[in-house]
């Protein structure tokens, strides 16, 4: 019996949990049931959220998805501190509400131009006469994608009550197969739940069946820890494993996200962890000011020689980067560490260096070309001299963004420096980009449009380590269905052997069209691209797929794929469909739907891999072609092993 799990789980947990119980009928995408279950449909009724009191008190959620049972009762509430402890006897429903939105959001960048904003809400306020919190609320929502649960304290009266644990669990009806984030390694999975026996980091992506996949994260993560899931040895159900440090009026829970999908290419598609955060404030003017793009990038350009000109991370080589940059159609130049000294070092000054008037050179140079300069800023400088002050500086030198690396500090603690510098980046009309262990991404990009993209992947050129093509084709089901992600994918010398960088000589098994295709495929308000200008130049169909990735995208859509075999991306610009197309380490040949094409006939030209290409052994050769198409019917592509496919529809 499920009771049976339930008294179990308060025994671990060994405290009594915040109870509620619900017995008003509610309309508009919500209903009683005779058991005194409320229920939260979405706004298409294909999706169903419970909520059942219990006999002991407790309050459990439970998720469906046409009409199939993922997540059975489940815990809510919080354990305080012994001495503080909330009775469940204490509270009772002083109020319930319910609110319908049929919204829709216009982000400056993202996937797409128009975002569905619909929802089913319920709201439950409760009150207790003899606690130290005497209000709460729990607040559930219902999309056509997922689902969300958040707690909040009214202002008003109450004292401040310490937490020992949140109790928000995910009771799966399954034995599911499970990927997660892994830091900047390849990520953790394909695993049965029942195998995990230890807290892993959001986010957790779930395969329930054939056409049921589940993402679970946060948003709008205010205070308190970011998320982390735990689980043990055996059991298919996981506990949030993070917890704010104290409860009190006014305090806001992070929304616990359930994100649903009959393809794992809907939640790629997602814009719902963005949906569960506010809008910005308009004083900061982001309009104006912040456009994504292309970015060419001087870290891994460093000891490249060309015809005689070594490249190296300085003046001479950001002129010729800046030129390529422009006549290209790309938006940036990222200077990255060491130009004001070496960055772990407290006496390299951020505002200053022997290189800051070459900076300061590079960034008016790139005015007149516009192309706008990013500047790396390490945690150490950040903190050993004044952060306004330096950031300010920025700013007005007419730096166009900040790449900011090593923060450290508890998850807690850079969760809430990364709030403060995303802030004053906003201050300076300045982008950020976040590397080296960050935050996870939570929607942060809704109310702060400037935190255009982070390291939350394993960068494929911006660590000491081997990048295979089976880690970009799970990363991009897995990392990105969190956020923007900084993958630095597009590197095209891809000679035999070591590359010539001095910072990295790892080889890069890849191609150069499946290079190239991961760079459309990687959703981020920045692309970052590694290489010099001629090995972009030496293959000019290719280039012009780069400098057709003109954002903010109208629409993006998965076409296709499975997590870690294959994908098909399409993102469309005002000129152009794009897809790109993208394997692991298996050859194959896919047929790419093409019902994403209005009616008419459209010319594609298309650029595969060569048919004795191979990411081992035979990388940059490639094949060119053009055709006519409908939307009729697909077009099939061929994929060499570790490959890809770059496909230009011309409007």
């Amino acid at each position: 019996m499920y009771g049976v799990r339930i008294n179990q789980f308060i025994m671990r947990k060994k405290s009594m949990i915040l109870a509620l119980l619900v017995t008003a009928w509610l309309g508009l995408g919500t209903a009683c049931g005779g058991d005194g279950s409320y229920q939260v449909d979405s706004p298409d009724s294909n999706l169903q959220v419970t909520i059942q009191p219990q006999e002991d008190g407790l309050l459990t959620y439970s998720f469906f998805a046409n009409g199939k049972e993922l997540i059975k009762e489940s815990a809510l509430g919080f354990k305080l501190e012994a001495e503080e402890i909330i009775p469940t006897t204490g509270w009772k429903v002083s109020n319930v509400s319910k609110r319908q939105v049929r919204d829709e959001w216009k982000p400056l960048w993202g996937k797409r131009a128009v975002v569905k904003d619909h929802f089913n809400e319920l709201i439950i306020d409760l009150s207790n006469s003899t606690g130290k919190l005497p209000q709460m609320q729990l607040i559930v929502r219902s999309y056509d994608d997922g689902m969300a649960i958040r707690y909040h304290v009214p202002e008003g009266k109450g004292e401040t009550v310490n937490v020992e644990d949140e109790l928000t669990a995910y009771n799966f009806a399954g034995n599911y197969t499970a990927w997660y984030y892994n830091k900047e390694n390849h990520n953790i999975g394909p695993e049965r739940l029942s195998e995990t026996d230890t807290i892993r980091l959001p986010i957790m992506i779930l395969q329930a069946g054939d056409s049921h996949f589940m993402a679970v994260h946060e948003a709008d993560l205010r205070t308190g820890e970011p998320l982390l899931l735990e689980s043990k040895e055996g059991e298919i159900n996981f506990s949030v494993a993070s917890k704010p440090r104290t409860l009190e009026p006014g305090y806001t829970s992070a929304w616990r996200v359930v994100m649903y999908g009959e393809k794992p290419g809907d939640l790629v598609d997602s814009h719902l962890i963005e949906l569960l955060n506010p809008d910005p404030d308009p004083q900061y003017d982001f309009a104006t000011w912040v456009k994504p793009g292309m970015a060419v990038w001087d870290w891994r350009i460093d000891g490249a020689i060309w015809e005689g000109f070594k490249y190296t991370m300085s003046y001479p080589s950001w002129v010729r980067m800046v030129d390529f940059a422009a006549e290209s159609g790309f938006k940036y130049l990222v200077l990255d560490a060491n130009w004001y000294g070496p960055e772990f070092e407290s006496d390299s000054d951020p505002t200053k260096g022997d290189k800051a008037n070459d900076v300061q050179r590079i960034i008016a140079y790139g005015k007149e070309k516009g192309v706008g300069i990013w500047l790396y800023l390490n945690d150490v400088g950040g903190r050993k001299y004044p952060i306004e002050e330096t950031l300010k500086q920025y700013g007005e030198w007419g730096a166009a963004g900040v790449k900011y690396g090593f923060m450290k500090g508890t998850q807690e603690e850079k969760n809430l420096r990364t709030q403060m510098i995303t802030e004053l980046c906003a201050k300076n009309h300045l982008l950020v980009n976040y590397h080296d262990g960050p935050v996870h991404p939570y929607g942060q990009a809704r109310t702060w449009p400037n935190a255009i993209t982070r390291e939350y992947c394993q960068a494929q050129l911006d660590a000491h380590k081997v990048f295979y093509p089976k880690t970009f084709v799970t990363s991009v089901f897995v990392n990105m269905v969190a956020g923007p992600i900084d993958m630095n994918n597009g590197m095209f010398d891809l000679r035999q052997g070591h590359t010539t960088r001095v910072d990295e000589s790892q080889p890069v098994p890849s191609t150069v069209v499946a290079e190239a295709a991961r760079t459309l495929i990687t959703y981020s308000g920045v692309t970052i691209m590694p290489d010099i200008p001629e090995f972009y130049r030496k293959y000019p169909p290719l280039l012009k797929f780069l400098s057709a990735q003109k954002q903010p995208w109208k629409e993006s859509r998965t076409l296709a794929g499975e997590i870690g075999e294959y994908i098909v991306m399409m993102r469309e610009t005002d000129e152009a469909y794009l897809v790109g197309v993208a394997t692991n380490e298996s050859g194959r040949t896919v047929e790419v739907p093409l019902h994403f094409l209005p009616n008419g006939d459209f010319q594609v030209d298309i650029v595969e891999d060569a048919d004795d290409a191979h990411y081992l052994t035979n990388r940059e050769c490639l094949k060119t072609s053009q055709k006519q198409v409908n939307n009729q019917s697909p077009l099939s592509v061929r994929l060499a092993p570790g490959g890809g496919a770059c496909l230009i529809f011309k409007k």
